[in-house]
């Protein structure tokens, strides 16, 4: 018998853009039918194309891969470079152009909030119907019910019409219902941003014990690696439509972020405004700079130093922020240095257009190497308006004048404790 969960050979998806979809009266229909050899004739005669103002796109082309049973695989790349179109289509949402996808076992999906759910029913009745949809029997949903609906923390609303629920709410519900029904197979997006910190976290823990400790097949993308790096034993890349590489996670991420970000000079303008990011984008890092302070070093950071970053920062309009933070990553992707404004119990003001916010590291307790900096920026820990994973690297060089260095790298859980202080709001 076959190992697999999924095979997937030649999968290509072909979109049209340029056009809007209309649905012709059957007067038009007559009309351009009449007509229609008359202006392929005017269209030919004057050498104009008939699908001016139009033109295909792949998001899929010809991607290859297999999964065997109770493997976790992420999917990573760029936005728009075809993860949700590649979820959608092995979901059974949307037709692939060519190729095909083989699906051994019942699949839940949990691609974006609203999914397989209505409106119009309430939390409750949502629940049996898409239970249904995957395929339970009503004696399963029952058994499943109590479990469901403590786990998404909604017993106050369950016979509320989902249409009045929060999004942090409606996704709570709908990734209950996808985890607690047993497909063999679970596809999960992006959509578990959308919870607040806690919830994020008991959502991951589930997704662990469903792969590891109940041995079912896990499709999971993300743009947050360190979730990549806790769930996922196997990874792929997707570029323009493209699978540019699959391995191990480490390596893939590792292949994966040196060629989404780029190692920067102290002093320059950092462009950070075309990197990958999420949140709402109410708030956002446009370009930022850095440096050590120190001369002798060319201003480059050093290990046991200072570190500044002078962040830039567009804002739709004013607002309070409880929490920024610039995070350095090793280039495995694990956290090592978190220096985040929520630490000091201090609101900052943004005012509507650019500021400028100067965040200073005060002692830099990292080896020589190269680390890649990530970007955060939220109202509070539930309302994230920009996240940049990996903007840019920097080169943590050793500067032989300090008389004591670190000398080793801690051997905890990839956390190093730092000293900083938030100068300037601008």
């Amino acid at each position: 018998m076959s190992d697999l969960a999924i095979k997937i050979s030649g999968l290509s998806k072909r979109y049209r853009i340029g056009i809007r979809e209309k649905f012709p009266t059957i007067r038009e229909t007559l009309m351009h039918a009449a007509s229609a050899p008359l202006h392929k004739v005017r269209h030919w005669m004057s050498g104009q194309n008939s699908s001016t103002g139009s033109e295909w796109i792949w998001a899929l082309s010809d991607v290859d891969f297999e999964v065997k049973q109770g493997e976790v695989i992420g999917i990573i790349g760029r936005n728009g470079a075809g993860k949700t179109t590649l979820l959608k289509v092995l979901s059974g949402i949307t037709e692939p152009t060519a190729g095909y996808a083989d699906i051994y076992g019942r699949v839940g999906s949990l691609l974006e909030v609203g999914t397989g759910f209505h409106m119009e029913l309430t939390g409750r009745e949502n629940i049996f119907m898409n239970g249904a949809i995957l395929g339970m029997r009503r004696q399963e949903i029952k058994n499943k019910f109590d479990e469901i609906v403590a786990f998404s923390e909604i017993e106050r609303f369950l016979d509320t019409p989902v249409k009045r629920y929060s999004s942090g709410m409606y996704v709570r519900l709908a990734f209950a219902v996808a985890a607690h029904l047993e497909p063999e197979i679970l596809i999960v997006d992006e959509v578990l941003s959308v919870g607040d910190i806690r919830f994020q976290k008991k959502c991951l823990g589930k997704m662990q014990d469903i792969s590891h400790g109940q041995g079912r097949t896990v499709l999971f993308v993300s743009h947050n690696m360190d979730s990549i790096q806790r769930l996922c034993s196997h990874c792929i890349i997707l570029e323009q439509g493209k699978l540019i590489a699959k391995g191990d996670t480490a390596s893939t991420i590792q292949q994966y972020a040196s060629t989404n970000s780029f190692q920067s000079s102290p002093g320059e303008w950092i462009d950070v405004s075309r990197v990958s990011h999420t949140g709402t984008s109410e708030a956002r890092f446009v370009k930022v700079q850095y440096s050590s302070l120190n001369e002798d070093t060319g201003f480059q950071p050093y290990s046991n130093g200072p570190l500044e970053f002078l962040l830039v920062i567009m804002s739709d309009s004013q607002r309070s922020i409880g929490s920024i933070a610039t995070t350095l990553y090793n280039l495995s992707g694990a956290k090592l240095v978190n220096a985040d404004s929520i630490s000091l119990g201090r609101l900052i003001t943004l005012r509507k257009g650019l500021n400028r916010v100067r965040l200073r590291i005060e002692k830099l307790y990292l080896n020589p190497g190269i680390y890649r900096v990530g970007l955060w920026l939220a109202a509070n820990s539930s309302t994230e308006f920009d996240h940049v994973q990996s903007a840019f690297e920097i080169e943590v060089v050793n500067f032989e004048s300090q008389i004591q260095r670190l000398g080793m790298r801690p051997i905890c859980d990839g956390v190093v404790t730092c000293k900083f202080e938030l100068l300037e709001v601008t």
